[in-house]
């Protein structure tokens, strides 16, 4: 035998150990057909329309981002003008995109432009207020406001995959859902039939705040506070507690308790470096929460709470004061949070925390469940569909060309191995678009060999001998073959560039399918028949 040709071989036996190892795992024995089974199962991933699942429509409340941003603006300008010595009436937020100076000392107005235009200046636009003397108007971008927007959307959904992810929610779709409204998010978990949990896992913990408490007094409604002042001032912000709130009395309105709070958080849950759980000292039994904040938050969280000691500093999670303990001394980089929590909650929170806070609240659009039942017919049906198409082909070949149609044969069954060894083998996931991909792939492998078959039947009609014309059809036909499928993979290419979920799924098994279809229609076509000629009388016919 040519010693060519036994290189050849061996290097397809070892591709055909390679592909079924990551189809079926390391072999155990004994090894019985139901283990093979589940083996084969647990290898390839399937996607939420064949396994069954939640399908969540999200959308980002991004205009908190923006007030969350003008609020911090007028903290730190706020803070600007007092080290300066700046003499002005208020700094307050008109709406979510504008601030108001008002009635500012003339004579240090410079002051006011020489700190907007070093520090604000790609993002504020500052102008006379309209009616008011000595006052300015600081207007938000349209550009920064989009980007607040972009950007907010993107660590929401980055947030959000973190969490599925670290919550041991395995293959989830998170992307932006597009259309009219890009604020909208896509969520699919594939396996969890539980909306409740899965809605859990996304949004708990959610937001994290580090706000002084303006009042020391808590108010067991907003009402109640209404009816001590007349107006709440412009910084502040009435929130009331969370349910597991230790402080939380049981008094009117249910046990209701309302905080003032400073409306401008010192730490977001952005600033977190790190967050763990542990056993809470001063309440035996109980947990916390440590957290670690970044070098840049720690800069101003130093002198924060050097300037506050022996007020309170409420812990906000999710709009709600989960704690407002005391400020007993200066804190620079770390923290804790303590409420009633088990270890279970507080790992669970500290996880949340780790994988970073969502910028902005979300809303939930729309919320379906796909049951298995479902996703059961889905494969049977086309499963079903993928074995009749294959054993049609293979009928087909071995009629119409006999002896040689098994070479095709072994061809498209090595194909359907090296593309589900490559799903398997990447961590792709299987839905029905991609099935259709694999019985597409199964047509344009049964062209790749009908091209080169009758290009060898042409060569042997003109009088070539069996091994000339295997040589010729497979050189001919490999123009052919390399044009038609790279046609269909650079259109399957942009399917999967531009198109989402089931769409990218159909393109992902058709490119692989593809790939592999060149190299088994032609590489390990060619060579069973020279192996074959190998076997055959010098002056034997080739069947085909």
């Amino acid at each position: 035998m040519n010693p060519n040709l036994k290189w050849k071989g061996l290097f397809i036996v070892v591709a055909i150990v390679f592909c079924v190892y990551f189809l079926f795992g390391y072999p155990t024995f004994p090894t019985s057909f139901a283990q093979v089974k589940d083996n084969f199962k647990n290898q390839i991933k399937l996607g939420l329309d064949l396994q069954g699942g939640s399908q969540l429509v999200l959308q980002v409340q991004v205009q908190e981002a923006i007030a969350q941003e003008t609020d911090t603006t007028v903290d730190r300008l706020t803070t600007a003008l007092r080290d300066k010595n700046v003499r002005y009436d208020e700094v307050r937020r008109a709406d979510d995109t504008h601030i108001l100076v008002r009635n500012i000392d003339p004579s240090q107005y410079s002051v006011l432009s020489d700190i907007v235009g070093t520090q604000y200046n790609n993002v504020w636009d500052m102008a006379p207020a309209a009616g008011q003397t000595n006052s300015y108007t600081l207007t938000l971008r349209p550009g920064a406001v989009a980007a607040i927007q972009e950007q907010t959307v993107t660590q929401a959904r980055e947030t959000i995959e973190q969490r599925i992810n670290g919550l041991g929610l395995t293959e989830p779709t998170v992307r932006p859902r597009g259309g009219h409204n890009d604020n909208e998010i896509l969520v699919q978990l594939p396996g969890v039939s539980d909306l409740a949990e899965a809605k859990a896992v996304i949004q708990a913990g959610g937001q994290l705040e580090l706000r002084l408490v303006n009042d020391p007094q808590t108010y067991p409604s907003i009402a109640a506070y209404m009816a001590q002042h007349t107006v709440l001032p412009a910084g502040d912000e009435l929130l009331p507690a969370c349910a597991d709130n230790r402080s939380r009395p049981s008094g009117p309105d249910n046990g209701d308790l309302y905080y003032v709070l400073n409306r401008a958080p010192v730490v977001t849950g952005r600033d977190l470096r790190t967050a763990t759980e542990g056993r809470n000292t001063t309440n035996p039994g109980t947990w916390q929460v440590n957290f670690a904040l970044s070098p840049e938050a720690a800069r101003r969280f130093g002198p924060f709470t050097q300037q506050n000691i022996g007020h309170n500093m409420a812990i906000v999670l999710d709009h709600c004061v989960k704690s407002d303990p005391v400020i007993n001394g200066r804190i620079d980089d770390s923290g804790m949070i303590e409420g009633s929590f088990s270890q279970q909650s507080a790992h669970d929170l500290a996880l949340v925390l780790r994988a970073g806070a969502l910028p902005a609240s979300i809303k939930y659009l729309q919320e379906s469940t796909v049951g298995p039942s479902l996703g059961a017919d889905s494969i049977r049906h086309g499963v079903q569909a993928s074995i009749l198409s294959l054993l049609v082909v293979m009928i087909f070949m071995l009629i119409y060309y006999r002896i040689s149609g098994g070479n095709a044969v072994l061809a498209l069954i090595l194909n359907l191995i090296i593309l589900l060894a490559f799903l398997a083998m990447s961590g792709a996931v299987l839905t029905l678009p991609g099935i259709a991909g694999v019985i597409l792939t199964i047509g344009m492998g049964v062209d790749s060999n009908v091209l080169v078959f009758e290009r060898i039947r042409e060569e042997i009609r003109n009088g070539k001998s069996s091994p000339a014309a295997v040589d010729a059809g497979f050189d001919n036909a490999f123009r052919t073959i390399i044009d038609t499928h790279v046609t269909t993979v650079v259109s399957a290419a942009f399917l999967g560039f531009f198109g989402t979920g089931p769409i990218r799924g159909f393109a992902i098994t058709l490119v692989v399918g593809l790939v592999a279809n060149i190299f088994t229609a032609v590489y390990v076509s060619k060579t069973i028949f020279q192996y074959h000629l190998t076997k055959m009388d010098r002056q034997a016919e080739l069947s085909i």
